[in-house]
């Protein structure tokens, strides 16, 4: 099976999608008269059919607002708290509303997740499944004060990320360099999410936020779609401080499938406002799983075991398809990595902690029990 550790799903409302079709259909959809097609339909990489399809049990999905102020890097962001909020609760409302017709199982609980991954692997059939679905918050602009973390954890969220891109309303996020730091009320959000249980992904956060953050924040950490600077340069990936931090609080660290954080033939220059288009610096058979896998490969020798890797997709956050590994079309092509493992020397027990296994037990330590 696979834990996919970040899927940005509810980008879906902006792009206009109906992910409970399958794939084709999702690929094939007539634009609706009237309205601004924000991505491009036919690279989906996926639906919650394609999903069951390709044995993605659960993910970690995402709410992801980019509020617009001084410095903002993406376009068309909300230009006040409250419509930062009310785009928040939105993507809630919708992983929520999934939930209640069948598609989908919000990841509340230890138990939960639990008997969700027992169902899984039960089932001979699991093209009626519900998928798992772990709520985070990429970048923290609709927490509009620190004491309204509360709503949102007893709405579902279990996990927030301070930064996401440019600065955000607590700290500094993927273009605003490696220094920029933690804001007013920074500090106060992390002890709230202490508080209350919650896990800080450090992903897209830049490294002085995520040094102050550690020192601040007792509680778990994971890294949802993070690469490794070492292998590839650039203030999107993380250097091994920060992994190994991440490592040694137990954290799991998701290998991304954005082509940018694994392509070794150019530094992206991660500040600018306009996207810079892949095919202008190399090409997408460039980059396959194999670099995904060095990746992964890269935190098992920082951590001496298979314990704390892991996939992060960022699946459809990067563009979709075209953004992806050359050798991945939709999700399901995430299985792809096992014959690569396997070529590797590892031994199916790892395999499976690196396909799904870390996720699964990661969850089941620090959601509450019950």
């Amino acid at each position: 099976m696979i834990f996919d550790g970040d899927y940005p799903m509810a980008l879906g409302l902006a792009y206009n999608r109906d992910l409970t079709r399958p794939i084709s259909e999702v690929r094939s959809a007539q634009p609706v008269p009237g309205t601004q097609r924000s991505g491009d339909d036919s690279q989906t990489m996926a639906s919650l059919p394609e999903m069951r399809r390709g044995r993605v049990a659960a993910a970690l999905v995402k709410v992801v607002v980019d509020q617009h102020r001084h410095g903002a890097i993406m376009p068309g962001g909300p230009r006040s708290d409250e419509l930062a909020y009310a785009r928040g609760m939105g993507q809630m409302a919708y992983y929520r509303i999934l939930e209640v017709k069948g598609e989908a199982r919000i990841l509340r609980t230890g138990a939960d997740v639990k008997s969700l991954f027992t169902q899984w692997e039960r089932a001979k059939d699991t093209s009626r499944l519900p998928v798992g679905f772990l709520l985070g918050m990429e970048g923290s602009d609709p927490v509009l004060w620190p004491d309204q973390t509360e709503e949102w954890y007893d709405l579902g969220l279990r996990v927030i990320s301070i930064g996401h891109y440019g600065p955000a309303r607590y700290g500094g996020g993927t273009g605003t360099g490696v220094n920029e730091g933690l804001y007013e009320g920074g500090p106060a959000l992390l002890k709230e999410m202490d508080r209350l249980g919650m896990i800080l992904d450090v992903t897209h956060t830049s490294d002085r936020c995520v040094r102050q953050s550690l020192e601040i924040f007792n509680g778990p950490l994971l890294a949802s779609h993070q690469n490794c600077r070492a292998l590839v340069p650039g203030e999107r990936q993380h250097p091994d401080d920060i992994l190994k931090a991440v490592i040694g609080r137990g954290g799991v660290i998701g290998a991304s499938m954005d082509s940018w954080m694994l392509t070794k033939k150019v530094e992206k220059d991660w500040s600018g406002r306009i996207p810079m288009k892949r095919t202008d610096y190399y090409k997408r058979e460039d980059v396959t799983l194999e670099d995904v896998a060095d990746h992964i490969d890269y935190v098992n020798q920082l951590a001496g075991d298979s314990l704390h890797s892991a996939i992060g997709g960022d699946t459809d956050g990067q563009g979709g398809a075209v953004g992806a590994p050359a050798d991945v079309d939709t999700v399901a092509d995430y299985m792809k990595l096992v014959p690569i493992f396997e070529k590797r020397g590892y031994k199916a027990a790892d395999i499976k902690n690196m396909m799904y296994r870390n996720w699964q037990r990661f969850c089941e330590k620090w959601l509450p029990e019950k």
